[in-house]
């Protein structure tokens, strides 16, 4: 109990830390259209309300390990794409949850933290305090693979299915994402 005490007080100095470094009026460092608000941006695909299934788009992105990481390689199980930033309270704020999940869904389910917007060594300091167990990558400066899943806000959850599709995503801290978890452990 004291442990868990003790981790929750530190995501809350390191969200109160890190949002102070956000960018000024809580926009996003993604840069994308979709973001920006930008009427001619291309709808999200595969979002909470849809029950259309498209293809997760492939990519490859670093890990934190020093090696490199692609989508691809996960076929044949379910994924979450957990698309957040150190300097992004919510993410923060949402660890815990997160930990408590992957627990939960160890064996059944590969999450994968997508670190948007930070340097490699704050990312990796985080991480790194943090604890987190899953596999985590970081997009480039170019944002591409934030772009290719339209990122709009963070922390941004999306969901794919043993066959690479896109089943779900989840915009902010959403209780539907835990919802559809807790289903799929049934």
């Amino acid at each position: 109990m004291v442990k868990k005490g003790i981790i929750l007080l530190l995501c809350a100095l390191i969200s109160l830390f890190v949002s102070a470094k956000s960018p000024v009026g809580g926009g996003s460092p993604v840069g994308d259209a979709s973001a920006a608000g930008d009427p001619s941006a291309s709808p999200p695909q595969g979002d909470s309300d849809s029950d259309d299934l498209e293809k997760a788009p492939d990519f490859t992105l670093p890990d934190k390990d020093g090696g490199e990481f692609t989508l691809s390689s996960t076929r044949g199980q379910y994924v979450v794409l957990d698309f957040w930033g150190t300097w992004c309270a919510v993410c923060i704020k949402s660890i815990p949850k997160m930990k408590e999940y992957y627990a939960k869904c160890l064996g059944k389910v590969m999450f994968i933290g997508v670190s948007c917007g930070d340097s490699p060594e704050r990312w990796k300091q985080v991480c790194d305090i943090l604890k987190l167990p899953w596999k985590n990558v970081q997009v480039g400066r170019d944002n591409s693979v934030s772009r290719l899943y339209h990122v709009s806000g963070f922390p941004t959850k999306v969901m794919i299915d043993p066959e690479g599709n896109v089943v779900k995503k989840f915009v902010g801290e959403d209780p539907r994402f835990y919802a559809v978890l807790d289903k799929l452990l049934k």
